[in-house]
């Protein structure tokens, strides 16, 4: 399955946090004797009672979630090979990709231009990410800019601006937070249920404390429950990304998003047996319609529905 690389970045780079966190408070928890710096083990989970516990996650949930949201940029640039454009290039063609980026980030009201990217794939792929609207980035593949018109372009680079402008990742940020939360909070319980049916009468009256066993299974059930969270951002992401065509139809031209679109699937429709056909066709994720589960764990809608919505588009 391919996610967006904007959200798929930022849960990935989510996913280790919470749990380089939890290892963390894990090894001080075995180093001190106690639960996370909370006391002993004198009743609730781990000496801590329910509200306590809740409070805990939702700091820690936050935590991780924010951290990932500040590495979201460097994190993009590094995994990717995404090699900045400087708006004194002298090639052209990046010339004016940058002025494309930034006439329309001026119309979308940004306080300041975002960084503009390439790197280098036969993929069609534009995604824009960073911490805040004056600390953003936009990237795009070598593949897109090859192969779709100047209109085309223009119509994909205004969804991506739309979703700075919207500042999508900073609420996908808060979202995932409160997700993390519930994530440590049921992990937590979960574990706690396993591991003291697990022990034996004697056991669990000589040690109350999480043994190492507990430690492993709040592991886990962290990456289970992520999963199922996952589902809560990628309805989220399917939301806005109604919102983020909108936008980019405001900004370029309905009937050049429209265009885009439809262009981007043709690509992806391309017969496998056509040499210059992209492996992977990402921008705005279009990978036909998906149903079932499928559609619960993607991050963007059915191609066919989002030109709907375009089309009926009220201006």
């Amino acid at each position: 399955m391919v996610w967006a690389k904007r959200i798929f970045l930022f849960m990935i780079v989510n996913v280790l946090v919470l749990i380089t966190i939890s290892i963390t408070l894990s090894v001080i928890s075995m180093l001190t004797g106690g639960h996370y710096g909370m006391g002993g083990y004198g009743g609730g989970i781990y000496g801590m009672s329910y509200d306590q516990l809740a409070v805990f996650c939702l700091v820690w949930g936050m935590a991780g979630s924010f951290i990932s949201l500040l590495l979201s940029r460097f994190m993009a640039k590094m995994m990717m090979g995404i090699q900045i454009i400087e708006p004194d290039t002298r090639d052209s063609n990046l010339q004016d990709l940058v002025q494309m980026v930034h006439h329309l980030a001026q119309s979308a009201g940004l306080p300041k231009m975002p960084q503009v990217g390439v790197y280098d794939s036969p993929e069609l792929n534009a995604f824009a990410t960073g911490p805040t609207k004056s600390r953003a980035l936009v990237a795009v593949s070598t593949g897109l800019m090859s192969r779709l018109s100047r209109d085309e372009l223009d119509a994909v680079l205004g969804h991506e601006i739309s979703h700075v402008a919207n500042g999508d990742m900073v609420t996908l940020t808060l979202i995932q937070g409160v997700i993390n939360a519930f994530v440590m909070f049921f992990a937590r319980i979960a574990a706690f249920v396993v591991s003291q049916a697990l022990r034996g009468d004697n056991e669990r009256e000589e040690r109350r404390g999480p043994s190492f066993m507990n430690f492993i299974l709040v592991w886990v059930f962290e990456i289970f429950f992520s999963i199922l969270g996952s589902i809560v951002v990628m309805w989220f992401s399917r939301f806005r990304e109604y919102r983020a065509d909108a936008g980019g139809a405001k900004l370029a031209g309905r009937e050049k998003m429209i265009s885009a679109l439809r262009a981007l699937q043709k690509n992806m429709n391309l017969p496998p047996e056509v040499e210059e056909a992209p492996k992977a066709i990402q921008a705005f994720q279009i990978a036909g319609r998906r149903e079932g589960i499928a559609l619960l764990f993607s991050s963007h809608p059915p191609i066919e529905d989002r030109i709907a919505a375009l089309q009926a588009l009220q201006y």
